[in-house]
Formats: C-alpha cells, sequence, structure tokens
C-alpha cells in the first residue's frame, strides 16, 4: 500500500516535506481488529505539532493521521462488531485499557495507556489501516467520506470543548481561533443554543469574514476586546498570548477552556503578565481539554446527523498531504483540509 510516513521530527519552516511516500505491506487485522480501506483522513495542527516535537514523540516511523474514514474489507476472528463493508470512521483514541478508573467511568481519554492514532500507532495518511473494533464508529448517512472526515477529531474535540465550558443558551460565547474545530463549535452553537451570541477571535482577517458568514455576531484580532463580556471562551490557539486577553474578557465566574495539545514556548514569557485580579479573580477558571473520549466521538455524530453539520473543507490527494501541513501551517485556512486516499 501507498502511505506517507514521518521519520524524523524537523522544523517546518526550512523541511517543507517532512513525510515521504513509502510503499508499506498492507496490515493484516489482529484478533479484536478491523482492516479499512481508507478513503478521507483529516489534516489536524496536532500533526504539525507532532513533527516540529511540541507533543509527545511519536514512535518513528509512524504514518500520521486521526481523522480517518474508511470501509471494513478484512477482520480480526474475534472482530464481530463490525461487517465486511462498513463504513467507519477512527478518531485520536485509537486505544485504551478499558479497565482502569477513567474508563470505568466514561473518561478514557484521561486512561494511562491512552494511545492515540498516527502517533502511538499508524494512522490514515495511507490506503489501509487496522484499528481495534471498539475504537471504530459508523459514520451517518448524510455525510460523504470527505465531509466525515473533520468531524472524528475537529468536530469531537470541539464537542467536548463546548460541553466543558458549561454554557447555557443565551450566554455569550467567545471562540479564539478560527480553523476546522472553532468553525464547527459554531455550527453546532447555532443549533443547541440558538439564543447564544459568538465573538470569534483571530488574528486573520479572512477568517474573521470566514466567522461572521457562518454567523458570529463580532470579530476581531485575538487581543480585541468584545462589546460585552464573554460568560465561556474557547482557546484553539497554539499560544499563550490569547489565554491572557481571553480570561480578561470573561465575565465574572466565566470560564476559558484551552483546546490545545500544546502550546508554544516562544511567548511563554506572557504568563509572568498574569495578574490575579485583572485576569483570574471574581471566580473565574480555567479547564484544559485532554485528548477526546469514545463518548464524545459517538455523541457528535449523531448530533452531526441531526443538525445536520457539514464542515467547509479543503481536499488533497494523498500525496499533497506535506502541502496541506505547510499551508496548515501558514494559516492557509478555511475550514478542514482533508487528504483524498
Amino acid at each position: 500500500m501507498r502511505a506517507m510516513v514521518l521519520t524524523a521530527i524537523c522544523d517546518l519552516t526550512t523541511n517543507r516535506k517532512p513525510l515521504q511516500m513509502v510503499e508499506r505491506a498492507t496490515p493484516r487485522p489482529a484478533a479484536h481488529e478491523v482492516l479499512l480501506k481508507v478513503s478521507a483522513c483529516g489534516v489536524c495542527h496536532t500533526e504539525l505539532d507532532e513533527i516540529e516535537g511540541r507533543a509527545a514523540p511519536p514512535v518513528m516511523p509512524i504514518i500520521p493521521g486521526h481523522q480517518v474514514v474508511g470501509h471494513v474489507v478484512d477482520r480480526g476472528a474475534k472482530a464481530k462488531r463490525h461487517r465486511i463493508g462498513d463504513r467507519l470512521g477512527v478518531a485520536w483514541i485509537f486505544s485504551a485499557c478499558g479497565r482502569c478508573q477513567f474508563c470505568q467511568s466514561g473518561s478514557d481519554n484521561l486512561c494511562t495507556d491512552f494511545k492515540a492514532t498516527g502517533r502511538d500507532a499508524d494512522g490514515g495518511y495511507a490506503e489501509y489501516m487496522a484499528v481495534g473494533q471498539d475504537f471504530a464508529y459508523g459514520i451517518p448517512e448524510p455525510f460523504t467520506d470527505i465531509e466525515a472526515a473533520p468531524l472524528l477529531c475537529a468536530g469531537a474535540i470541539g464537542y467536548r470543548s463546548l460541553r466543558l465550558t458549561g454554557i447555557a443558551d443565551g450566554q455569550h460565547l467567545g471562540l479564539t481561533g478560527f480553523g476546522a474545530s472553532a468553525h464547527l463549535v459554531l455550527k453546532i452553537v447555532k443549533h443547541k443554543y440558538p439564543q447564544t451570541d459568538v465573538f470569534v477571535f483571530a488574528r486573520s482577517e479572512p477568517e474573521r469574514i470566514f466567522a461572521k458568514d457562518l454567523g458570529a455576531v463580532w470579530a476581531g484580532d485575538t487581543d480585541a476586546i468584545p462589546p460585552v463580556k464573554l460568560h465561556a471562551v474557547i482557546d484553539t490557539t497554539p499560544a499563550w498570548k490569547p489565554i491572557l486577553s481571553a480570561l480578561g474578557n470573561l465575565e465574572k465566574g466565566g470560564r476559558l477552556v484551552i483546546n490545545a495539545i500544546r502550546k508554544e514556548s516562544a511567548d511563554k514569557d506572557m504568563l509572568l503578565n498574569l495578574s490575579y485580579p485583572e485576569h483570574l479573580w471574581s471566580e473565574k477558571e480555567i479547564k484544559s481539554v485532554a485528548n477526546v473520549a469514545r463518548r464524545d466521538v459517538i455523541e457528535f455524530l449523531d448530533l452531526a446527523a441531526e443538525i445536520p453539520i457539514k464542515p467547509e473543507v479543503q481536499t488533497y490527494d494523498l500525496q499533497e498531504a506535506n502541502q496541506a501541513l505547510i499551508e496548515l501551517k501558514e494559516r492557509k485556512i478555511r475550514g478542514a483540509k482533508v487528504l483524498k486516499v
């Protein structure tokens, strides 16, 4: 099979082809696994963090990709949950132990033995991939394969972030950064919380225009001051600086949810400007998002089909994965980027 493979950590400003196209043997599914013929795979900012060394290092050589859609073409002897031909998706959560307190309570995203697709096990930048049957999810009918791919991470993690805000209909929500995840959150809010006004903070003018096109009532730069205080803010940026701005824009008792696997270190000194009375007093909260649980994927796919959510996508052929990553790095973004395999 063809696969795009990462063999070393690198800086994308100097190495614009971090992935190499190789021929690999098609994997054989283990007893509880299914083998998918991949048709689409989303491109995520987490891949930038992995390639450039900000996230936990991948097991290399590794096939990236954790927003995978494909059809079952083979299955292990004990994999009876899905049938040959079923269309399934694979998300960031590749496996968890199933036995610990977190797994037993539905928080398998916090499992000590959590394994990530495309980091700890080969992902979807390839023509085939094998995955445990319990970590593959049926794709609802309304979506094409291309449309479904970004729902599996950008959508599911956005859904988890929104749930963690505790927002109520009619309260004000801020979104800092407006890429694949945030644009789907805005679509969810318009359906679940129709009286909630959404305020978007983004460095790029095209992103701000895009946000308003999708229904944001206001859009400004990441350090702009909105016309009202916000009851919750979801931050999806890789930078530290917007954290201070978000905390300053929160209403009393408001909550900041940070939806980022890592923050870049370049502006970490900004935190030295953290002021307790300005940024944290009045019972403000900070909540991080760690990975994604199976529950998030299952619930979000059902919700996305109900609305239905149709993500904005830009498509690339598998061999164009490096181009998609570079454009993501350079913030040439409108919605989500998806590889056609």
